[in-house]
């Protein structure tokens, strides 16, 4: 396996486009976000590649924020902070993905959580093994799942959209198919090949009926805040005291300390 976080391979009609950080179970540091941006760029530009099918190495398909360099960052002098950059790299990334002008299938191999989900949810399609989880922890940490919230929402009803975002549990597969976060459900076995079957599918259609059909889809679906917007309420939590010490317990496999008072 290369040692690249992301790897870039042509499957005519399809470029495949690997997260390969599996040793971290694919946790978006920034390294990582800046290779997917250059590689869904490269897509775009490809000629060979009439789709993009974003998959991801081991056993776990993105388990979101790298939440170790997160806490580097949060130790920085506020005025030097990297947070709100870090923040807004993400957004464009997934404003990347969303926008593309070529249809982007997600093949999804196990638990897609937070910003992981975020990556299924920009996707035009989904498809996931039975023992793929989905789910946005993010306020057990003291952080707020903003910039994905509007995707999420695209997908699924908003009382689900509430369930996940203010419990912070995961969903498995099957509750997933049902809610229409995914298309499909396929064995671990089958998965690449399913999506390499409707890359196939996609390209029967014309490049630039897709393109426009995928125009008017956003166009439609146009969220009420920009990119900056979302980008700077998912930031500003992250810079709070509740998120420093969501932060710590996590790391310390310790309860939060807000749940003293849940408890009882």
């Amino acid at each position: 396996m290369s040692d690249s976080l992301v790897l870039y391979e042509l499957h005519p009609p399809a470029a495949i486009i690997t997260l390969n950080r599996a040793d971290k179970r694919n946790a978006l540091s920034r390294s990582l976000i800046a290779g997917l941006t250059d590689a869904f760029s490269r897509a775009r530009e490809d000629s060979s590649a009439r789709c993009v099918i974003l998959a991801a190495a081991g056993s776990v398909f993105c388990a979101g924020m790298d939440l170790a360099e997160l806490q580097q960052s949060l130790a920085t002098a506020a005025e030097n902070t990297p947070v709100w950059d870090d923040a807004l790299r993400l957004a464009r990334l997934y404003d990347l993905i969303y926008t593309l002008p070529k249809p982007t299938i997600a093949a999804v191999n196990g638990a897609a959580v937070a910003g992981g989900a975020g990556l299924v949810t920009v996707c035009d399609l989904a498809i996931a093994t039975p023992a793929a989880r989905f789910g946005y922890p993010e306020v057990r940490r003291g952080l707020v799942a903003a910039m994905v919230m509007p995707h999420l929402l695209r997908h699924v009803g908003e009382r689900l959209a509430r369930y996940l975002l203010l419990t912070g549990e995961l969903i498995d597969a099957g509750e997933a198919l049902r809610a229409g976060l995914i298309n499909d459900i396929v064995a671990d076995n089958a998965l690449l090949d399913r999506a390499l079957a409707m890359s196939r599918s996609l390209a029967e259609g014309g490049p630039q009926a897709l393109a426009q059909t995928k125009a008017l889809l956003h166009q439609f679906s146009r969220q009420a805040l920009s990119v900056e917007d979302c980008a700077r309420a998912s930031a500003s939590p992250r810079l709070t005291d509740e998120c420093q010490q969501g932060l710590k317990a996590f790391f310390a496999k310790q309860p939060a300390p807000w749940l003293g008072n849940a408890r009882g």
